[in-house]
């Protein structure tokens, strides 16, 4: 393994989708503020337009939206993105949607990912829950919950 791959953090993606092509640029700045403070690192940033037709094309960072102003992203690409991952991630999209897709690595955990390499491990597993998946979980697990008195405990 060469020596930068080996410092490497965990690398994942993000397909965010924007309904009815409304990309307003809020969210952005956070992003960016990641970058600047070392936690994450843009691989590629890349922009598509789902037409109502089903046809999908790439957007320039130019063509996002009136006032949304992304230049601090220009360059972001490594080359790792190819037209059939657009493709598979336009499958997700309903019609007349924008999206960026966007392939990030987790440098915060790049030095515990790089000792725990040299030490032998490999990761064998990987996810995401959904906020969505999670809450429904957490209010399951509430309502199952026996509700415990309010009240003064005797001891």
């Amino acid at each position: 393994m060469n020596a930068e791959l080996e410092d490497m953090g965990p690398v994942d993606y993000l397909v965010l989708e924007f309904p009815g092509n409304r990309m307003t640029g809020q969210g952005f700045p956070l992003l960016l503020d990641l970058v600047d403070r070392g936690i994450i690192r843009i691989l590629d940033l890349v922009f598509v337009r789902k037409e109502a037709d089903g046809s999908v094309a790439g957007l320039e960072l130019q063509e996002i939206g009136e006032g949304v102003d992304l230049t601090m992203f220009e360059g972001a690409s490594s080359g790792l993105l190819d037209h059939s991952d657009l493709q598979d991630a336009a499958a997700a999209l309903e019609a007349d949607s924008s999206a960026a897709i966007l392939v990030y690595e987790n440098t915060w955990a790049a030095p515990l990912a790089r000792e725990l390499r040299r030490g032998g491990a490999a990761m064998v597993a990987s996810g995401r829950i959904p906020v969505q998946a999670l809450l429904a979980s957490l209010d399951a697990i509430e309502q199952t919950t026996p509700q415990t008195s309010s009240g003064p405990v005797n001891i």
